[in-house]
């Protein structure tokens, strides 16, 4: 019994470490914001569960402890009272978050065209001659992005988690994503809707250049594509 408990807490130690498909080693703001979300929905969670606990022992330790208390007002505290302490900020601060995702008026960043199609990512540059390349996105670091993405096929989802949240790629629909990298790197995306029985191999990289180095390095590889 001990064993099988220290295996359990090795296991749960082990799903908590980073890689490249970790959302909570963020490598950029949208990333960062998504993250921190998550921190503070696992704070209240816990606030939440102690609470719940603290009571349920209680009422085992003391009989009759919460007997003094009308059963009306427990129904109010405990069924809205407490939700709207918890939810109701957590709910302002994912809203917050999404708009940090969303391409906002008053900034115009580069462009890149992304197509989605079994089972291959295609990128196209409209700022830098029309220049593509395959699974393989190239961004300059510290300056934010917009991908637009679609899809030629079935339903796809761009999704590089240490850089920004998900988004759909649907036929004939486009949406738009900013998206920035904090500092040089190689990232891993993937497609996070099962679209048919290769949807693991759509997978793609994203390589982060200085920006100094982005326009070059992405000429390089455009003519390197086969």
């Amino acid at each position: 019994m001990r064993a099988a408990i220290h295996l359990a807490g090795f296991a749960l130690l082990a799903g908590c470490t980073t890689g490249p498909f970790s959302t909570l080693d963020p490598s950029g703001p949208a990333a960062e914001s998504i993250a921190q979300l998550w921190w503070l929905m696992l704070g209240a969670s816990v606030i939440v569960f102690l609470l719940v606990i603290g009571i349920f022992v209680t009422g085992f330790a003391r009989p009759g402890w919460g007997t003094s208390v009308p059963p009306h007002r427990w129904i109010v505290l405990g069924g809205y009272v407490l939700p709207a302490l918890v939810v109701v900020p957590l709910i302002a601060y994912a809203l917050s978050a999404g708009e940090r995702l969303l391409p906002l008026p008053g900034i115009t960043p580069p462009r890149i065209d992304v197509r989605a199609e079994r089972w291959r990512w295609n990128f196209t540059y409209p700022e830098h001659g029309g220049a593509a390349t395959v699974n393989r996105l190239h961004l300059p670091a510290g300056s934010p992005v917009d991908v637009v993405v679609t899809s030629s096929d079935v339903i796809h989802s761009f999704w590089v988690p240490r850089l920004a949240g998900k988004v759909d790629a649907i036929p004939g629909v486009t949406n738009v994503w900013r998206i920035q990298a904090d500092k040089p790197g190689t990232y891993e995306g993937q497609c996070a809707e099962f679209c048919g029985l290769d949807h693991a191999r759509m997978r793609f990289e994203v390589v982060v250049h200085a920006p100094g180095d982005y326009a070059a390095a992405l000429a390089a590889a455009a003519k390197a594509q086969p």
